[in-house]
């Protein structure tokens, strides 16, 4: 069976803009690719590459681990599991950096902007996390990457790493591919347009979490971010705001965004922004009593039991077997 792997980094609180562009996505990847097994993690290693809370971080670890199968995500053919409970991810990712040029990991954009935030000593896991992404995916051989347009860059790097080693080594590893949804990969911060819609974000104005109450909900939408003049169109470079809330509403209907502008084309922004209010209010309702029901129960750690089992399944043997190739410990006995 083929594979297809994602995960997310447990550092704050799953909004909206993370829902529509990568979970939901998820969801209706599971019923597209039938015949491929989805290995999804909370990705707590690399939580830690700047300094974090411990108890925040455990907190956002089972917070995710819950959010994630209360957006729907079925069991079969699932193995949801936390990535540090897997030690051949951070095995690997040393591994890889063995692949990884100094060059290649200077280039990466993430870490030049967190270069650029950081006020004290940068540590070096942060210059070298994106061999451990690309041990993330390469350990499961996953054909497919889901992604949206911030990370195309470090599957780009994990790709080359894939072709590097086989290069050497023969076909060893399946180079993945990207999964860029057409809708919603983009959605940016309703305070903020220009902006992505971010869990780090500390202007709670411009994002939406997935258990915020109904009123914080219409609330934000409604006093979202519009542009100047009245019309309502797709225009991301001269109406960025209103092509913001078109995007939002479309992935939600699953609809383009043409169409919701056509719908709205003789309506005032007030009108689109109730309508939008109440359809992201009853998109959320069931996932936040789902939520509920999973965050404190046996069922949440024997799905996690579960997907670490199976997930150590594939990985030791992969890394393993890597380890044998570069001529590591003693060898077959």
């Amino acid at each position: 069976m083929k594979h297809i792997v994602s995960g997310i980094k447990p550092t704050g609180s799953l909004n909206l803009g993370t829902y529509l562009g990568s979970i939901k996505n998820f969801v209706e990847l599971q019923n597209s690719y039938s015949y491929h097994h989805f290995f999804l993690f909370i990705a707590d290693l690399h939580a830690i590459t700047l300094p974090i809370d411990r108890q925040f971080l455990r907190k956002k670890i089972k917070e995710l681990a819950a959010l994630y199968l209360a957006c729907g995500l079925k069991q079969e053919r699932l193995s949801l599991f936390i990535q540090s409970e897997v030690p051949a991810h951070s095995h690997m990712g040393y591994l890889l950096q063995c692949f990884t040029y100094m060059g290649e990991l200077e280039r990466m954009t993430q870490y030049k902007e967190k270069k650029e935030q950081a006020f004290e000593g940068i540590p070096s896991s942060l210059f070298t996390y994106p061999s451990l992404m690309a041990g993330d995916i390469l350990l499961y051989d996953a054909e497919y990457v889901p992604v949206g347009e911030d990370q195309k860059q470090h599957l780009e790097l994990t790709r080359d790493i894939a072709t590097r080693i086989n290069n050497r080594f023969g076909d060893f590893f399946t180079v993945p591919e990207p999964l860029i949804p057409k809708v919603g990969a983009r959605i940016k911060s309703l305070a903020y347009p220009e902006k992505k819609m971010s869990k780090s974000d500390t202007d709670t104005k411009g994002h939406i979490d997935l258990l915020d109450e109904p009123h914080i909900i219409r609330k934000r939408i409604r006093s979202a971010v519009t542009d100047s003049g009245a019309d309502i169109r797709f225009d991301r470079e001269g109406k960025p705001g209103i092509s913001n809330l078109l995007t939002i509403y479309a992935t939600l209907e699953n609809v383009s965004v043409e169409a919701i502008a056509a719908r709205y084309s003789n309506a005032t922004y007030k009108q689109l922004k109730d309508d939008l209010a109440e359809r992201v209010v009853k998109e959320l309702s069931p996932i936040q009593e789902r939520y509920r029901e999973l965050i404190n129960s046996r069922e949440l750690n024997d799905i996690l039991d579960k997907g670490r089992d199976e997930a150590l399944k594939v990985a030791n043997k992969k890394a393993a077997k890597l380890s044998r190739k570069l001529g590591l410990g003693r060898g077959r006995r």
